[in-house]
């Protein structure tokens, strides 16, 4: 995976997770990537072709899914937080934290080895360590918004205001 995320041909691509598990017989192969912009299905396509490349002389069986990490992106580095930061997330906990497993919130970076998330409620500091999965929320009412405001604005400046 390091040679596809370190060739310049797929610059700036990022390797967001990937593994491998036996399924019926054979090596199920599953890679999330993404890139600024995000992944479209062609750069899925040209990923999974420089895969099975690789895999040409391989005696194993394995079916393999290149996906885009998408607008619900996993975050799964101690880095995406903090990158992240300013973006709405979910991130669900093994332990109980300030009354909860599934908080939900903006994300406010790193503080020390804490995730910093703000809630309804206020800021609130998660352990790293205790963190089963976390993801970028998208709320498709706030892109509505954005592009009405855009449209408002524009429309303003058309007509002289």
């Amino acid at each position: 995976m390091d040679a596809i995320a370190h060739d310049s041909t797929f610059a700036p691509l990022e390797i967001v997770r990937h593994g491998a598990r036996p399924v019926r017989g054979a090596l199920a192969l599953r890679v999330t990537i993404d890139r600024p912009g995000g992944a479209d299905l062609m750069l899925c396509e040209r990923v999974a072709a420089r895969i099975n490349a690789s895999l040409e002389n391989t005696q194993t069986s394995y079916e393999l899914a290149v996906e885009s990490a998408g607008l619900e992106r996993p975050l799964v580095k101690a880095g995406d937080y903090a990158r992240f930061a300013g973006m709405p997330a979910c991130i669900v906990t093994s332990l109980t934290i300030g009354g909860a497993k599934k908080h939900r919130g903006i994300l406010r970076g790193l503080r020390g080895e804490h995730v910093v998330l703000e809630t309804g409620n206020g800021e609130l500091l998660l352990p790293q360590a205790t963190i089963k999965s976390a993801h970028l929320e998208y709320d498709p009412r706030a892109d509505l918004r954005r592009e009405k405001r855009e449209r408002k604005v524009s429309h303003g400046s058309r007509n002289g205001n």
